[in-house]
Order: C-alpha cells, then sequence, then structure tokens
C-alpha cells in the first residue's frame, strides 16, 4: 500500500499508511476473527421468511469462509482469495453470487482490502464502499476499520481533505481500544500535511490522554514533543 515519498511533507503522511499494515501485522487473527464472527452473528439475527433467500444465506456463509481461509494464511493470498479457483470461491463469487446477503455484505469489504493489499487503489476504493454498515459490537469495528481504509486510500491519493472527513467518521464508528487511537493518529498526520497543527495536536492530545496503553499514544507524545 506504500508509494514512494517525495517530499517531507508526504513522509508524515506516508506513515498514517504505515499504521494500517503494522496494524494487519500485529491484530490481523483478531480481526479476522471478528470478521468471521460478525457473519454468523448478523446471518443468525437476518429476518428471511422465503426459502430461497435461507438458502442463498447459507451457500453464501459456506463461500466466504472458503475465501477467508485464503485470506487469514500464515501467507496470505489476497489474489487467490479474491477471485477464488477451482479449489474454492473468492470474495467477489461470494459478491457476485450472494451480494445481497449478510456474508455478501462482509465479502465487499474484504474484496476491497485484497484490493488495497494488490495496489488498486481504484477497486478497493469501489467495493470499500459498497459495504454497508452493520450493527452490533463485531460489527462497529468492522464498520470503522472500512471507513479508515477508505481514508487511507483518499491519503494515498493526495487528498487529505477527504482523509481527514473518513478518519473523523472512522473514530466516531466505533468506541474502542483498536481502531480509534490508530484512526484519531491517523487524522492527526493528515491535518500535519494541511498544515492544520492545532487540530493535529488535539487529536496527538486525546490520544495521549484517553488511549494511554495504545502503540499510538507512544507516537502522538512524540510529535507533540512529550
Amino acid at each position: 500500500m506504500s508509494k514512494k515519498v517525495e517530499n517531507p511533507q508526504d513522509a508524515v503522511v506516508a506513515e498514517a499508511v504505515s499504521k494500517t499494515e503494522a496494524f494487519f501485522e500485529k491484530n490481523g487473527k483478531l480481526v479476522v476473527a471478528i470478521l468471521v464472527v460478525l457473519v454468523l452473528l448478523v446471518a443468525g439475527g437476518y429476518a428471511y421468511k422465503s426459502f430461497v433467500l435461507d438458502r442463498n444465506v447459507a451457500a453464501a456463509e459456506e463461500l466466504i469462509v472458503e475465501a477467508q481461509e485464503r485470506f487469514a494464511g500464515e501467507t496470505p493470498d489476497y489474489a487467490l482469495a479474491l477471485n477464488g479457483d477451482e479449489a474454492g470461491a473468492g470474495f467477489l463469487d461470494v459478491v457476485e453470487q450472494y451480494g445481497s446477503t449478510p456474508a455478501g455484505n462482509l465479502a465487499k469489504h474484504y474484496a476491497g482490502v485484497c484490493y488495497l493489499h494488490l495496489g488498486d487503489l481504484d477497486l478497493a476504493a469501489e467495493y470499500l464502499a459498497k459495504y454497508k454498515a452493520v450493527k452490533g459490537l463485531a460489527g462497529a469495528v468492522v464498520n470503522a476499520q472500512n471507513i479508515g481504509l477508505r481514508g487511507d486510500i483518499a491519503v494515498e491519493q493526495g487528498n487529505y481533505e477527504e482523509a481527514v472527513k473518513l478518519y473523523k467518521k472512522a473514530v466516531a464508528a466505533s468506541d474502542n481500544n483498536f481502531t480509534v487511537p490508530l484512526y484519531l493518529y491517523k487524522q492527526g498526520l493528515a491535518l500535519v500535511a494541511l498544515g492544520n497543527q492545532a487540530e493535529a495536536k488535539a487529536c496527538f492530545q486525546t490520544i495521549v490522554d484517553d488511549y494511554k496503553s495504545s502503540f499510538e499514544a507512544r507516537e502522538a507524545e512524540r510529535h507533540l514533543g512529550l
């Protein structure tokens, strides 16, 4: 997801994108576990009256598990998880065949993440935007991650104002110790790139005050000169 840095300002903002990569490396299994639980919780609470729709929900769940296995392996194969092969479905298969089901909705998010890892920002943004936010604690974390990744794409494209807006939404989407300090920090970096030091410092200070145990707290202190 990283790109060539051409000036000091870009170096500061590129750090925002690298934080997502570090987050996936550190919390990858947790994120995947949350996504798996989300499929079960959302699907379990879905009120379909038609037998055909019930059957589609079950079929979609089976397909997305196949794709998840490629996504969450020790050496993830994002292209295979995205497109699938004769041995198993990919996230695009789930979207195409069962896009209206809970698993199909989640597959849109997964597809966006895969495209982001593969370096296709346009398709990553397209599929991430297709995902519809869901309710519940597990869903809130995915909702925040989805918006935050769209913020990362805006950073990559040099649209820092849009990135700030998206990171703010990502912070508000879920009250937890994983995504909130991460996206507050990214928001601060994007504000630095815009020359808005006052609001950037406010973001960093919130991390230091309210999320002291987070990795971002140490980084925020560095930016505050503490």
